[in-house]
């Protein structure tokens, strides 16, 4: 049975996070004077990236809320003990720099309109809708969704089958005729086949070449290799079109 639609994650996917956040907390270290305190800039943006994953892991294992990581994300970056509102305001200082970097990766618009056309489209991100939503927005890509799905929301996250499934049910789709379309390879990728969709994994920058893909998942470069995947449907037993 032919691929119906396709869900895509969102940061790193079709946004450009990883530039976005580290040209954001640049720019607010340097308002905020902070940058000599964290020795090199990489290495404060280094530490601001390593912290985020901490704090995400928290919430993704139901440890903490979404706006509880954010504010821990904040107070364990400064070493400093805040209020709550101390710490959402320094977020929010930090949130305006951090959106003035937002684009899209430029593989993203091309595919949409290439897909427009044969395929229904969704989101589901480990993120909240509050903060997608709107990202989506900004972005001007936010109506070429049918659904946006949120694991704050949703009160589970990927890789767990049931966040994949709920996304499936919301396009009113089997899982086999939906594509999943994310930038990792274990929470996207392996959460995506082990669900029963197809799972396409993009690599953009080649850092885990080494990173063997079991049968149904398949691994690209860039989004433009994305249709052919969705036209062959050769899930089983078909060899990953990258590299």
């Amino acid at each position: 049975m032919s691929i119906r639609a396709v869900v895509w994650d969102v940061d790193d996917t079709l946004f450009d996070y990883t530039t976005a956040d580290r040209e954001g907390m640049r720019a607010h270290l340097v308002a905020e004077g902070l940058m000599a305190g964290y020795g090199t800039a990489e290495q404060a943006l280094d530490r601001w990236r390593e912290v985020t994953d901490q704090q995400w892991a928290r919430f993704a294992a139901g440890e903490v809320g979404f706006e509880e990581q954010r504010r821990d994300r904040v107070r364990v970056f400064l070493g400093a003990e805040m209020t709550d509102d101390e710490a959402e305001d320094w977020f929010r200082r930090y949130r305006a720099h951090y959106e003035a970097a937002w684009a899209l990766f430029p593989d993203v618009l091309p595919v949409l309109d290439a897909l427009a056309g044969s395929h229904r489209h969704g989101v589901l991100s480990n993120s909240s809708l509050h903060v997608q939503d709107h990202k989506l927005r900004v972005l001007g890509v936010h109506d070429r969704f049918e659904s946006i799905l949120c694991a704050a929301e949703l009160g589970v996250s990927k890789p767990e089958a049931a966040a994949f499934l709920a996304a499936c049910e919301a396009l009113s789709l089997p899982p086999h005729e939906v594509a999943y379309v994310g930038d990792h390879p274990e929470i996207d990728g392996r959460g995506a086949a082990d669900a029963g969709l197809l799972s396409v994994w993009i690599d953009r920058y080649g850092g885990t070449a080494a990173v063997e893909l079991p049968t149904g998942r398949h691994r690209i470069a860039t989004l433009a290799e994305l249709p052919a995947i969705l036209r062959a449907d050769t899930r089983f037993g078909a060899p990953s079109t990258f590299g």
